[in-house]
């Protein structure tokens, strides 16, 4: 009996093993990884033998990979592999060529500017030279997308190029040895008056850090005591760059940012190292609804910490950190890993659905009422997580940086947007410093402060400028032109100062017309009334 019982029951229980094991294979079949590889080589397989055309494959899978990454967050994407080596010159802060930045006008390559420390500008080329051959052959009617392809090269290798200059009969030619170029982040830095100076950071790439130090530095040996961080139109980039800003502008052991994932390796905490070469200067941040990521982590925590105020509009709404997976054939993927809070614990994200078109565009279609937000009333209707600052200031979560003075960009009208946008102010420009160039160098030499101050932008200018749009079938608007005539001065001029000066010349005239730059400049003491609360938690 016990024999037949004991067989029994081992018999029971290898079938019940057996009838568990199927079962349970089943279930977790279900979200197994290799099943689901399977599932889609099979369908890719079958696509390319029994498919009424030919199949490409690797546009297939391409597509494929975008789907799947768009069924998880906004900010999950995949990247080509011919987009690649962009992104990461972006992001490295550096690529190799003859250091320049171009314009392709009329069919005519025109040299922005050369980048300072280049081989361009070791060599003499100016901003206006017209590049019309390269390495003997005519560029005349060359495309935007070809130039790179044709002076970006390895380091050390040669390229020539002929260059029509105005006022020289002759073309000049030029030997130049690529080399590695610096891709600046800081787009301008200079002192607005005795005390106060601007510094402009367009994204948040390996060299940002140096970069701002660097000038600050040399602002605060030019007498700074007051700075305009303006990080509007700056989409963001590596988060460590934005925390390493952060410390050089609070004390020791102070949190700057935090980050949480599914998977406890994605999850990290940065505090303050002590560094602080900037802790004694006076701060007010620009913002508005492009500043995103990167540009959030920094606004958020001079915010939490009361270290200054914060000026403009409500920031985009990132609050998802992405690491960057290459492929072996190029391309590769941003893989959302976790998501970031500020010191006071405010998640930036907005909510998102699928419908990304939605969440591009609902950034931009915030109804903001203008004004003083320092006790952030503004959102007091919102259903947002309520957080609290340093000083004990109420603030919300979960839908961006909302500012502490809420002032809105003015919108041009339709005729100013078209000048710009077809480039006819530096179409203009270009004709004008042909003309006027020599003189207005040897009037003002280095100073973009006076020519800023002091040139006019006179009638027989617009008269000029006029008869370039209408030369590119741009319909003059009477009252569009009226109301933006005051910005279409500001935009030529601004174009005439970057010819000569690069980015610092053009942002000088143009931080002239900016209403929010303007309230920035008035903040000053109040940022200092509120930092204070800082320096009492010292």
């Amino acid at each position: 009996m016990r024999k037949r019982f004991s067989l029994l029951s081992v018999g029971l229980l290898v079938v019940m093993s057996l009838v568990a094991g199927a079962w349970l294979n089943q279930l977790i079949s279900g979200d197994n990884i290799y099943e689901q590889i399977n599932k889609f080589k099979d369908v890719l397989s079958m696509a390319q033998k029994s498919y009424v055309e030919d199949v490409d494959t690797k546009k297939l899978t391409e597509s494929a990979i975008r789907g799947m990454l768009n069924d998880l967050d906004p900010h999950s994407v995949y990247i080509p592999a011919s987009e690649m080596q962009t992104i990461k010159e972006q992001f490295q802060g550096s690529f190799e060529g003859i250091g320049i930045e171009f314009v392709v006008l009329n069919d005519t390559l025109m040299v922005v500017t050369p980048i300072v420390g280049g081989p361009s500008e070791a060599l003499g080329i100016e901003a206006g030279d017209k590049i019309v051959k390269i390495n003997d052959t005519s560029s005349v009617g060359i495309s935007q997308d070809a130039v790179p392809k044709k002076l970006r090269g390895p380091k050390g290798t040669k390229v020539k190029v002929s260059i029509a200059r105005t006022g020289i009969a002759n073309l000049l030619d030029f030997e130049i040895t690529r080399d590695k170029i610096p891709l600046y982040t800081v787009d301008a830095a200079f002192m607005v008056n005795e005390e106060v100076g601007y510094v402009s950071v367009t994204r948040f790439a390996s060299t940002t850090h140096s970069e701002f130090v660097e000038a600050v530095s040399k602002l605060k040996q030019e007498g700074l005591k007051r700075l305009v961080l303006d990080l509007r139109y700056n989409g963001g980039g590596y988060l460590d760059q934005a925390f390493k800003m952060v410390d050089e502008l609070l004390p020791r052991g102070k949190k700057v940012v935090y980050t949480k994932g599914r998977l406890p390796q994605f999850n990290e905490e940065y505090l303050s190292s002590g560094s602080a070469k900037f802790a004694d200067v006076s701060l007010v941040v620009l913002v508005n609804n492009v500043s995103a990521s990167a540009s959030e982590i920094v606004s958020g925590a001079v915010q939490d910490w009361d270290r200054g105020l914060v000026v403009g509009e409500t920031t985009f709404g990132k609050g998802l950190v992405q690491r960057q997976f290459d492929l072996s054939d190029g391309s590769g993927f941003r893989l959302t890993t976790a998501r970031y809070y500020t010191p006071s614990g405010r998640l930036i994200q907005r909510p998102y659905s699928q419908d990304k078109a939605k969440y591009q565009r609902e950034a931009f279609e915030q109804n903001e009422e203008e004004g003083e937000n320092i006790t952030h009333t503004a959102e007091k209707d919102t259903n947002r997580p309520k957080y609290k600052t340093a000083g004990g200031r109420v603030v919300y979560g979960g839908g961006g940086i909302t500012p502490d003075y809420i002032i809105k960009a003015e919108r041009l009208g339709e005729y100013a947007v078209q000048l710009r946008s077809r480039q006819v102010y530096l179409d203009y420009a270009n004709k004008y410093m042909d003309g006027k160039g020599a003189e207005l160098r040897k009037t003002y030499g280095n100073d973009s402060r006076r020519f800023a101050r002091n040139f006019e932008v006179g009638v027989d200018m617009l008269e000029g400028l006029l008869r370039v749009a209408k030369a590119k079938g741009i319909e003059f608007k009477q009252e569009s032109y009226e109301k933006d005539l005051h910005y279409i001065k500001a935009f030529t001029k601004a174009n005439i100062a970057r010819a000569i000066w690069g980015n610092v010349g053009s942002s000088r005239v143009m931080l002239q017309e900016d209403n929010q730059f303007a309230k920035a400049m008035s903040l000053f003491p109040e940022a200092e009334r509120i930092s204070k609360n800082l320096t009492s938690l010292k």
